[in-house]
């Protein structure tokens, strides 16, 4: 049984509601990832510096300094 124009358009129309909606959330997702990414790196860099600043003693590097301080040494 052979479809109809009308089923035919509607099922297009449906197709391209689909195929939208994904472009936009893939849009949106990689979006998001890369302003988390971007705000936990930022994050890191300013407390590296912080700890490198304020916390490592002499000769000590910025990630034995976090290890110290967290209680892991």
């Amino acid at each position: 049984m052979a479809k109809s124009k009308i089923v035919k358009g509607v099922q297009k129309i449906s197709d391209g509601v689909v195929n939208g909606y994904k472009k936009i959330e893939t849009g949106v997702v990689d979006g998001y990832r890369k302003i988390e990414t971007g705000s936990v790196e930022g994050y890191t860099k300013m407390e590296d510096k912080f700890v490198d600043a304020f916390l490592t003693k002499d000769g000590e590097t910025v990630e034995e300094a976090k290890k110290r301080l967290k209680g892991s040494n």
